[in-house]
């Protein structure tokens, strides 16, 4: 099997690379997620009219370039590597493959603000009995002359906080729908935003009656849960490739801290225990790179064998990124666990890899049942 990338794509990260390296300072991006929006407007802007990678993965049609999961591969470990917080993976890659898959005037107008850096939609489909189910769905929505009436509540809506618009999941007569809301001009939206572990912004959501029009409701009534359920699978897939590009630095970093860490008159690097340590690290992460080429190499595939590839891919990854990352930790010392080194920030991004679309625990049950299948 073929994993080199093509000229297109080595383009593609080579511009990206050097694009992160020169304009996206760990520092300020930190201070950013600590204070004001939560992230940098003029970052996002670069990345949709410098680099264009905000249409990489998406069809001509949109105004994207036409590539795909590789295309997403490469970006998704690029801002691993930089710990990026802007909301790639949670806009264009999950709520971009649901719009694409929905169509109809409403998505591929929204399609086309995504790519040209306009417009940050979040998905909204977690909530509190649900856990990582986003098939249990409680909140309803009901017809209302020409319109619908969404009720309910969503827990945990990831990058929310920044967007315009909201992708929402309702049980509607006939089973999951998907319905678009637009932030600013919804009557009975409440919403408590909040910064997670890991300086990503993310959202509760409760629907008091939030009038909606008729054209909000993306693609057929109550057939959604298909195009969900790919969803959640390419965005796993998706920071897997993400976590690589992290644990790449986490492992770099900590190398070249054993070497210069003097300790009884000699780098620690220099003791073979913690050779031993740095070799494992490498081995787990040589593991993680061949799992994300699994799932990204099956994406397309039938659903039965994408999401056993998925789930291989997220659960080898869950137990690298924790591995790599409390290694990286111990080697470091105290110091670790402060904000003052990069490690320590990048640790707590490996450890919320390891829960977004679907903990590890539920991959490892997911491809056991399909295995059995």
């Amino acid at each position: 099997m073929d994993f080199n990338l093509s000229k297109e794509q080595e383009l593609l990260r080579d511009g990206l690379n050097k694009f992160l390296a020169t304009r996206y300072d760990l520092e300020t991006s930190r201070a950013a997620a600590k204070s004001g929006a939560g992230w940098q407007p003029d970052i996002w802007a670069g990345f949709a009219n410098e680099l264009g990678i905000l249409g990489a993965a998406l069809p001509e049609e949109f105004g994207g370039i036409g590539g795909g999961p590789v295309e997403v591969m490469v970006i998704a470990e690029a801002l691993g590597h930089a710990l990026v917080i802007e909301p790639y993976v949670d806009t264009v890659v999950v709520v971009g493959g649901l719009l694409r898959r929905a169509g109809g005037p409403q998505a591929t107008a929204l399609l086309e603000r995504i790519v040209e850096g306009t417009a940050i939609v979040a998905l909204a489909a977690t909530e509190a009995d649900s856990g990582h189910n986003w098939a249990e769905v409680a909140t309803t929505a009901e017809r209302d002359g020409d319109g619908w009436v969404l009720r309910g509540s969503k827990i945990v809506a990831v990058s929310a906080p920044l967007a315009s618009h909201l992708l929402v999941t309702a049980r509607t007569t006939n089973g999951i729908s998907l319905f678009l809301v637009e932030v600013e001009s919804a009557t009975g939206l409440q919403a408590h935003h909040y910064r997670t572990i890991d300086d990503r912004r993310a959202s509760d959501l409760t629907f008091d009656g939030v009038r909606l029009p008729a054209d909000a409701l993306l693609g057929e009534e109550g057939r959604a849960w298909p195009s969900l359920e790919q969803a959640r699978d390419e965005g796993a897939a998706a920071v897997c490739s993400e976590a690589v590009g992290c644990m790449r630095k986490v492992l770099a970093d900590t190398v070249e801290y054993a070497k210069q860490r003097q300790q009884f008159g000699q780098p620690i690097g220099s003791f073979q225990a913690l050779q031993h340590r740095m070799v494992d690290m490498y081995m787990e992460l040589e593991q993680a790179v061949s799992a994300a080429y699994l799932a990204v190499l099956n994406l397309d595939a039938e659903p039965a064998v994408r999401a056993k590839a998925v789930s291989a891919a997220k659960a080898t990854i869950g137990r690298a990124a924790r591995f790599i990352g409390q290694q990286a930790v111990q080697l470091h010392g105290g110091m670790g666990m402060t904000e003052e080194l990069a490690i320590g920030h990048y640790f707590k991004r490996l450890t919320a890899l390891q829960y977004e679309f679907g903990p590890t625990d539920f991959h490892v049950s997911r491809y056991s049942e399909l295995t059995r299948n």
